[in-house]
């Protein structure tokens, strides 16, 4: 519990007082946000914003982490360690699709097809590395089986060795690509994927405590969870917590900063990652329901535009439609973060639940 606390506190902090740093750095290069002529008119006073504030995110996590762990004189664990390195590769190629727009001065990064390769290559090798690594009790940082709170019957190897591995490497990249450009998608108000993150984190964290305090090595029994390393998990789920909570103070409206494609790739990155390594990749979705509406959003506008040539909403992603309505951008913010929020305390109440029945 004590590096966990110490995780959350070092990257609130190194975030807090880092990012101002940070701003200085950006504005001093001229990196500014390019605003694109097709989006809310009300966006238009943002161009120049600095952008790429998600490398502030990604250090401070790091710091926080690595700070967590000398103090306690307590090693590093390869769950952490991977779902560490999903978040920052991710990131790096979100940074360079940020770079580029900056760049360029367009809303147009990376090529499709480059980012896309970028994102598959740090997804495929977080999957085959995290089948690896068996600790005493012969378990990996992660599962063939898909899971919802725990492990579930369905198997993705039960094909065989080799297309038991490909299947779920695939599942692996499609749960990765599904949320961090679920994350990509909500980053588009002020503060409103750094508010729903601190939320979803926050749960991550009481996830890995409790699956922690209920081990399968420390308390066997019938619900006990069958998770690598819970508490490590915990500290990474604390630690990026704090650097979101951190940043919040600058990027809520009106912002000083963006996180850009550096940080929701690399948050949409941590979550898939925390829920595949702590077995609750299905609970993911009602944790982290907004970020599905607002994808759910942009994929009903597109399908039905494209299947009867009308729109769904006056815009997409979904956030876009009530600016579009007349709300208040902080209005708006404020109100999808109390939807995160309920869909936070339903995915726990689910949690723990299932926990209590199996008593």
């Amino acid at each position: 519990m004590k590096a966990v606390l110490i995780a959350a506190a070092v990257a609130l902090i190194v975030s807090l007082f880092g990012t101002p740093l940070y701003i200085r750095f950006l504005v001093g290069r001229g990196y500014g946000q390019f605003i694109r002529d097709d989006g809310p008119t009300g966006h238009h006073t943002k161009r120049g914003t600095p952008t790429m504030g998600g490398a502030v995110i990604i250090g401070a996590t790091l710091v926080g982490y690595t700070v967590a762990h000398a103090t306690t004189m307590w090693a590093p664990t390869m769950s952490a360690v991977l779902v560490l390195f999903l978040m920052s590769g991710l990131g790096l190629v979100g940074w360079l699709d940020d770079f580029l727009k900056i760049s360029r001065q367009r809303s147009l990064g990376l090529r499709a097809g480059a980012k896309l390769a970028g994102q598959s290559a740090v997804a495929i090798t977080f999957a085959l590395l995290a089948l690896q690594f068996q600790n005493g009790a012969f378990r990996t940082p992660a599962s063939t089986r898909i899971s919802f709170i725990r492990d579930t019957g369905i198997d993705l190897a039960f094909a065989g060795t080799a297309l038991g591995l490909i299947l779920f490497v695939l599942w692996a990249l499609l749960m990765i690509a599904a949320w961090s450009n679920g994350v990509n998608l909500t980053d588009g108000l002020d503060g409103l994927a750094t508010g729903t993150s601190v939320l979803v984190f926050s749960a991550y964290v009481l996830i890995g405590i409790w699956q922690s305090n209920n081990s399968c090595v420390e308390r066997p029994g019938p619900q006990c969870y069958e998770v690598r390393d819970p508490r490590d998990l915990a500290v990474v789920a604390a630690a990026v917590l704090g650097s979101c909570f951190g940043f919040l103070w600058w990027n809520a409206s009106p912002a000083k900063i963006f996180m850009g494609d550096t940080g929701s790739l690399a948050l949409g990155g941590a979550l898939a990652g925390l829920a595949i390594a702590t077995r609750t990749e299905l609970l993911l979705v009602l944790l982290g329901g907004l970020f599905v509406l607002i994808t759910v959003s942009v994929v009903l506008q597109v399908g039905s535009f494209k299947l009867t040539g009308r729109r769904v909403f006056r815009m997409a992603p979904l956030q876009h439609h009530f600016e579009l309505a007349g709300w208040a951008e902080v209005t708006i913010v404020i109100r999808f973060w109390i939807i995160a929020g309920l869909f936070v305390g339903l995915g726990l109440g689910v949690f723990y639940a299932e926990w209590v029945v199996g008593q």
